[in-house]
């Protein structure tokens, strides 16, 4: 008989809301470094002020979209809404230590492989998009950064602005965050690829 793999539901109730929590963290420090009221920031991001409101409280938990919209109303990169600062980076930094996020409506994972670092700005993102999965991201109004997508399993289309690319395994595409970005699943089964942002 095989093993039973899928999660303990109260360890992963457990962890929604650690990283809620995290989040929300993140937000509010982010929000008032910048000296930032919930009204401004509604206007930034086209987020509502009861839902900056919610997800600042834990209240919500953000979708990828959302915290997309968050992070250009911020002009930070979306890292900094799922993971804490470090003084330090890791030279090793095992796969258990990785910070793992799930959208709660897409099912679309994110673990952070490499975090930001100081001196170059560089961090490394692994995505898995589910089977027919959508995730849209407007344009980033703060500092721009380029990203490097290596596909890794599965196929993807990725809109940058106007321009559309279908990716497949060993694929390599570079694009910014200066235009509206879309990532969707195609074919029968889900998606997984690495993406790798440094400053422009």
């Amino acid at each position: 008989m095989g093993n039973d793999s899928s999660p303990d539901p109260a360890s992963a109730g457990i962890a929604g809301q650690s990283i809620d929590l995290l989040i929300a963290s993140r937000l509010l420090a982010l929000r008032q470094s910048q000296g930032l009221s919930l009204s401004d920031l509604a206007e930034r991001s086209g987020v509502s002020k009861a839902m900056i409101s919610k997800v600042e409280r834990a209240q919500s938990s953000p979708t990828a979209v959302l915290l997309g919209k968050l992070a250009a109303g911020l002009g930070v990169p979306l890292a900094q809404l799922l993971t804490e600062e470090k003084a330090q980076p890791q030279r090793l930094r095992r796969r258990a230590e990785q910070e793992v996020w799930r959208d709660p409506q897409a099912g679309y994972l994110r673990r952070q492989v490499a975090e930001r670092q100081a001196g170059s700005g560089v961090e490394m993102v692994e995505i898995e998009l589910p089977r027919e999965a959508r995730v849209d991201y407007p344009r980033w109004s703060g500092k721009p950064y380029r990203q490097c997508l290596w596909m890794l399993e599965g196929e993807l289309q990725v809109d940058y602005g106007d321009e559309r690319f279908e990716l497949a395994p060993g694929d390599r595409l570079d694009f910014g965050v200066d235009r509206p970005l879309v990532f969707k699943a195609l074919g029968g089964s889900a998606c997984r690829y690495l993406l790798v942002a440094s400053p422009e």
